[in-house]
């Protein structure tokens, strides 16, 4: 019996996936556990692995097509199984009553040749006869593989620039004349990483180029309230909300009309931060990262909240009623500005990590994030999330909640302030804003006020953590 391979479910909340990439082509031999084609989600890309070993066959979605969770997407063939429902199984795009043959495949099923759904589909749109395609897959199958070297094969012979399918839409998409490109894959192929990056490179230049005037489309304009805008201002561009921009709106539109935040700020002197700070990157091994003033923020954050748990919580609605959930252990959510808008990956049970621990934990995440390479894991279950602006020159801001979280510190500048001492003599220190921001649902102002106290007196006096 042939083996499915499903979309998987990376989040609670997911209910698509985006295919990115097939790693595995049609008629591949796979092994159990091997990545065969990357998805995205809304908030991390990831790996599908084979469910067993075999024959990658029956592929039913095609790169940049937006798949349901839980959704048959291919299957692993062992010697002598067939698809269900015969080898020219039709994708589930449409319902089966509803699905009728490509001209391809038309063709094909008159002349006896077997094809996959995908490199009939291909070929369709490419106007590739297949009878000229010689199979590779089981049986003599035609895949997409073989529709694509053939088309690789005619491009050398016309002359025409060699690219894979889906860069060629991608360069009609965004304009991009292939002409111009060079590819990075075999034999000089252009793939859609190339075309990405002409297109940024030309982005650039016309961002440079201020004597230009940028050209201005005229899309519907939009309504609000019953009042049109784009009627005599000319719109430059509408972005859709979609992906990870439309979680983050959901989330926050969420947070802040169901949580009633509370605000409560303080001034910390860094002096004895910062030195530690310095000592902690004096013990450096080779190849470690820096210790970031974030990351000793985070050891005094979780130590904190071991003395005041309500702050460590979710607030969640059940079957039974509102509940209030104190985790055992502390999981800091470090947010982190990515281009496509904020991800917030988790250091977890960060209590009982040393700060060089947490500091190559940070650095870890925060550098996947940025590459769009974490993992499901990597982004819940988080308890408490600090989020630092300091390095923008921000002295002090609020916060938005990231539910189900009761909780979030936000972290201003480094600077340097003039005070005047307990003596009354006028010194310069390091001194920087943190102000916490609660669900006052579950956390009440003295509670919030008294873990600031713990976590001012654990910046400016670390021993307090080990004593």
């Amino acid at each position: 019996m042939a083996t499915e391979v499903i979309m998987p479910k990376f989040g609670f909340t997911q209910e698509t996936a985006e295919i990115v990439r097939w790693l595995k082509h049609e008629g591949d031999a796979v092994e159990q556990g091997e990545p065969i084609a990357e998805v995205t989600t809304d908030k991390v890309n990831m790996e599908v692995e084979a469910p067993a070993s075999g024959i990658l066959a029956g592929i039913r979605y095609r790169e940049g097509e937006v798949v349901p969770v839980t959704q048959v997407i291919a299957y692993v063939l062992q010697p002598g199984e067939t698809l269900p429902g015969g080898p020219t199984s039709p994708t589930p795009s449409v319902a089966p009553s509803q699905v009728v043959p490509t001209p391809a495949e038309q063709s094909l099923e008159a002349a006896d040749v077997p094809v996959t759904p995908v490199a009939a589909r291909l070929a369709e749109a490419e106007g590739v006869d297949l009878s000229r395609i010689k199979g590779t897959g089981p049986g003599g199958r035609i895949t997409r593989k073989d529709v694509e070297e053939y088309l690789a094969t005619r491009a050398e012979g016309e002359g025409r620039v060699r690219a894979v399918p889906a860069a060629r839409r991608l360069a009609r998409e965004l304009g991009v004349d292939l002409g111009q490109v060079e590819g990075s894959g075999p034999r000089g192929r252009i793939q859609s990483e190339d075309v990405r990056r002409v297109y940024e490179a030309q982005a650039r230049t016309v961002t440079a180029a201020p004597e230009r005037e940028p050209e201005v489309t005229k899309p519907v304009a939009p309504t609000l309230g019953g009042e049109t805008f784009g009627v005599q201002t000319p719109i430059a561009e509408v972005i859709p909300l979609a992906g990870m921009r439309k979680v983050i709106a959901q989330r926050m539109q969420q947070s802040a009309q169901q949580a009633p935040h509370i605000h409560l700020e303080i001034t910390v002197d860094a002096t004895a931060a910062e030195a530690l700070r310095a000592r902690a990157n004096q013990r450096l091994k080779e190849g470690q990262p820096k210790v970031s003033l974030t990351a000793v923020i985070a050891r005094a954050c979780a130590w904190a909240l071991t003395q005041h748990p309500r702050l460590n919580a979710w607030f969640t609605a059940t079957p039974q009623g509102e509940q209030i959930i104190i985790p055992a252990q502390v999981n800091l959510g470090i947010a982190v500005a990515v281009e496509e808008g904020l991800i917030v990956p988790v250091v977890r049970d960060a209590a009982r990590k040393n700060l060089l621990q947490l500091a190559s934990e940070i650095s870890d995440l925060v550098e996947r994030a940025r590459a769009n390479r974490l993992k499901p894991e990597d982004v819940v279950e988080g308890t408490f999330t600090i989020s630092n602006l300091g390095m923008f020159g921000i002295e002090r801001f609020t916060a938005i909640i990231n539910p189900p979280q009761v909780a979030i510190l936000a972290v201003g500048s480094l600077r340097r302030e003039v005070v005047a001492d307990e003596q009354g003599q006028v010194r310069v220190r390091p001194a920087f804003t943190v102000t916490l921001c609660a669900d006052h649902r579950v956390v009440d102002g003295a509670v919030g006020a008294r873990f600031l106290a713990d976590l001012r007196e654990a910046l400016e006096q670390p021993e307090v953590m080990v004593v």
